[in-house]
């Protein structure tokens, strides 16, 4: 897509199926793959894309992965057993030079998680993981043998393993490595200069770290690590817990206070390196901004958000709740005391991204997250929809990554352009639908069913429907100059409904029956004083059939309690998947017998 929003036609369609693609971070290649081969176009500016700059023979690729500066480029390809004895894999990770067309090296990794080497920003250096013991770096050339690496990294600790290392940006690389707490040690984050590995030049140990993501600046200077825990030991989050530190090339450390509990959802750096922003705690969550030193700068409202995203010169940032939330964006002018230019609603989003000259949003719904109204959304930075394209089923979408040169700073914003057709076809269709009515409903969640009834009042759950039956005992409501009646207890004049007894109550009435019987037998019951009323008592069974005393109830109403409390929880699922959030096989499987249930509450009786 270019700025007419017209396909490309020059560009080598794929004939057969693509299972991954990826742009070079400097966006000078788009590579794709095939059942057979991997293409690679160029994508630089003034050259015709209407070949591929590369073709690389090798079946089965299901992960890409560019070096930052576009010349190298890995490949995870379906791993294969060759002897079983010796458990001997295919090499199955490949990294190809681009410009010269050709194989530098391969390995073996069968697992896809993690596989990726990482590269320095200038490309000398490729590093691996190996065993996570070790980390080995190679000097980038024609002739690389991976069992000779240039340098290595090594865990001090003989029984302790590293999780996971992260490269540093700039022209003076560092690497951050994790190594999670073990056997009552702590967990470390230790900083190294590559390739000087014999002192850290900062570290840090900290407790309740399973697990750790490093996030740096785009000047390599300074670290963000979220340590994380799956278990909460004060049981006050189900998120488990999360501790965010800032530590620094030049040795400083510390850890950021965050003054609401609850989990953290997002850290994010400003491209200006000088700032980064921490969405955290329970919903409504705190979106807060500090600077490079950990001194909190601004914090805004609270509100349902969850992502954080700046525009590529820092001026405006994008805060929205995505996932399970409603999909608001608020953007706000950075430059301007945190003034909000913009609120918009872009429900459903799975991807989302700020176009590289910061004037425009791009949201999208993409499949498998959800599988229908997939397509894509170009918004302009005030908040008004400039583009739409809808498809049948949308996998990956992305702008072309460009240099911030080409595109000089924004010192006001320009007008919003004209929209597009599509625009203005969506949002007359999304009027229509809604009746001209472009005010947001509040008010509680009603299931589809139940909607448009012109009924607000009328009850649409299973327990107001089963609050308004007559199955248990409920306390009714207050009304003026009406006596309150204790539930269970008898009405002075009322008749008494005849009550199902069940057998344990039965055998229980027997036993108290019994005990009366014998203590009127051994002792004689005193006289009553004449003038002492005689109390009126409701008693539970008997030929008169009174009302049930303490709340026991018959099988029946207890199995039908059952099985309404089973339809509320299969109620509750089918909400959660009318939202797209994906659901296990045995939930599935409890929504599958929604109709065996409300069957056998027919035939029990139980009507809604």
């Amino acid at each position: 897509m270019i700025q007419n929003y017209e396909e490309v036609t020059t560009f080598p369609k794929p004939t057969a199926e693509v299972r991954c693609t990826s742009y070079s971070s400097n966006g000078h290649y788009l590579a794709y793959t095939q059942p057979t081969h991997v293409l690679v176009v160029s994508t630089k500016d003034g050259e015709s894309n209407d070949k591929a700059a590369a073709k690389f023979d090798i079946k089965d690729t299901f992960d890409l992965h560019f070096s930052p500066n576009g010349r190298y480029l890995a490949l995870w390809t379906k791993p294969i057993l060759i002897d079983k004895e010796s458990g001997v894999w295919s090499e199955n990770v490949v990294v190809y030079d681009v410009e010269l067309q050709k194989e530098v090296t391969k390995w073996s990794n069968k697992h896809q998680g993690g596989w990726q080497p990482q590269f320095t920003q200038d490309g000398k250096f490729m590093a691996k993981n190996f065993n996570n013991k070790e980390i080995h770096f190679y000097e980038m050339s024609e002739s690389l043998d991976i069992k000779k690496p240039s340098h290595k990294f090594k865990v001090q600790d003989a029984g302790a393993s590293f999780q996971n290392f992260q490269l540093s940006p700039g022209l003076n690389p560092s690497v951050a490595v994790f190594i999670p707490e073990k056997g009552g040690k702590p967990a470390q984050v230790l900083i190294y200069n590559v390739p000087s590995f014999n002192q850290p030049v900062c570290s840090k140990t900290f407790f309740k770290a399973e697990k750790c993501l490093l996030k740096w600046n785009a000047l390599g200077t300074a670290l963000l690590a979220l340590a994380s825990t799956d278990h909460d030991t004060s049981n006050k989050s189900y998120y488990g817990e999360t501790n965010l530190y800032l530590l620094g090339i030049a040795g400083s450390y510390e850890r950021i206070d965050l003054k609401r509990e609850g989990p953290i959802h997002d850290i994010t750096w400003s491209p200006s390196a000088r700032e980064f922003a921490v969405s955290y705690g329970f919903m409504p969550s705190e979106t807060t901004f500090f600077d490079a030193r950990g001194n909190l700068i601004h914090s805004l409202p609270t509100a349902p958000r969850n992502t954080i995203l700046y525009s590529p010169h820092g001026r405006f940032v994008l805060v929205a709740g995505f996932g399970n939330l409603q999909g608001t964006v608020d953007v706000y002018d950075r430059q301007n005391k945190f003034s909000k230019v913009c609120t918009f609603e872009a429900s459903n989003t799975s991807v989302c991204e700020w176009s590289p000259c910061g004037r425009y949003i791009l949201t999208a719904t993409t499949s498998p997250r959800l599988r229908v109204d997939n397509g894509l959304k170009v918004w302009h930075a005030s908040g008004k929809l400039v583009y739409y394209r809808e498809y049948p089923e949308l996998f990956s979408i992305s702008w072309k990554p460009q240099s911030i040169e080409k595109y000089p700073p924004l010192r006001q914003l320009e007008a919003c352009p004209e929209p597009q057709q599509s625009a203005k076809e969506y949002l007359a269709k999304r009027a229509a639908l809604s009746g001209g009515n472009t005010v947001k409903k509040t008010g509680a969640y009603r299931p589809p069913h139940a909607r448009n009834s012109g009924a607000s009042a009328t009850s649409t759950s299973l327990y107001q429907k089963e609050m308004q039956s007559n199955i248990g005992s409920t306390t009714p409501a207050f009304v003026p100059g009406v006596r309150r009646v204790v539930p269970g207890a008898a009405i002075p004049g009322a008749p008494v409904a005849a009550t199902k007894e069940s057998k344990t109550a039965a055998k229980n009435r027997k036993k108290r029956e019994a005990k009366k019987a014998a203590l009127s037998e051994s002792s004689p019951a005193p006289e009553t004083p004449s003038s002492t009323p005689t109390p009126v008592a409701t008693v539970s069974g008997g030929a008169a059939g009174g009302s049930v005393v303490g709340g026991v109830v018959s099988l029946e109403e207890k199995k039908i309690r059952s099985l309404l409390k089973k339809l509320r929880a299969i109620e509750t699922l089918k909400m959660k998947q009318a939202g797209g959030e994906p659901l296990e096989d045995t939930q599935v499987s409890k929504i599958n017998k929604e109709d065996d249930i409300r069957k056998e509450l027919s035939e029990l009786g139980w009507t809604e």
